[in-house]
């Protein structure tokens, strides 16, 4: 996995001009609470604020599915990701789904 990907959420990137589209390139995971996580979620709930159990169970989620999708990228030969989004579904209760895509494009500097 790269750091070298451009990545936008708008339809193209201010500086370069776009060759190639690619397709529609995505990351997913399916993730789950613990019971612990649960009880501690559970706790901090009680006392109102910031849930961050919660908080960093989402933050694993997402940096996992966009990590995917820039992997998924890379086999493209793709060196941007425009229209970049997630989604996120309940599987089931307590099981969670989170899924990062957007449309893998060849870009060049302008200059």
């Amino acid at each position: 996995m790269t750091d070298q990907q451009l990545i936008t959420t708008a339809n193209n990137l201010e500086g370069y001009r776009i060759t190639k589209h690619l397709g529609v390139v995505r990351g997913i995971t399916v993730r789950s609470r613990s019971l612990l996580g649960n009880i501690g979620g559970g706790v901090q709930s009680l006392f109102g604020g910031k849930l961050s159990i919660y908080v960093e169970l989402c933050e694993k989620a997402r940096e996992e599915a966009y990590q995917l999708m820039i992997q998924h990228s890379n086999e493209m030969g793709a060196n941007a990701i425009i229209n970049m989004r997630y989604d996120a579904n309940e599987v089931m209760q307590g099981i969670t789904e989170v899924l990062a895509y957007g449309t893998a494009v060849v870009v060049e500097k302008i200059n």
